[in-house]
């Protein structure tokens, strides 16, 4: 039986504690590294204002790659970040033509 370990990994400013086999831990943090570097290259007034949507959502994505990458299969992941990214573009422009009319 693998030894747990105790972490928090931070994802759009919000920490999510999670309990990991010893041998994941870099793998986990490298996940919520890559997500954050993409968070970053979005506007910071709509990550502050919708942060719980993006740690609430990416919190998804980032258990379903590691899931792929332990299979090694790289290309699932980068379609499905592909599509999260079309995704957050369309929600940004909609929350952008939206905050006009405010």
């Amino acid at each position: 039986m693998e030894d747990k370990l105790s972490i928090r990994i931070n994802i759009a400013e919000q920490y999510y504690p999670l309990k990991v086999n010893r041998n994941e831990e870099e793998r986990i943090r490298k996940a919520a590294k890559l997500i954050n570097d993409k968070l970053l290259q979005y506007n910071k007034l709509i990550l502050k204002r919708y942060k719980g949507f993006f740690g609430n959502g990416f919190s998804t994505f980032c258990n379903k790659f590691l899931e792929l990458e332990e299979k090694m299969d790289e290309m699932p992941v980068r379609e499905k970040l592909t599509d999260i990214n079309e995704e957050i573009k369309e929600y940004l422009a909609n929350i952008n033509n939206t905050s006009s009319f405010i």
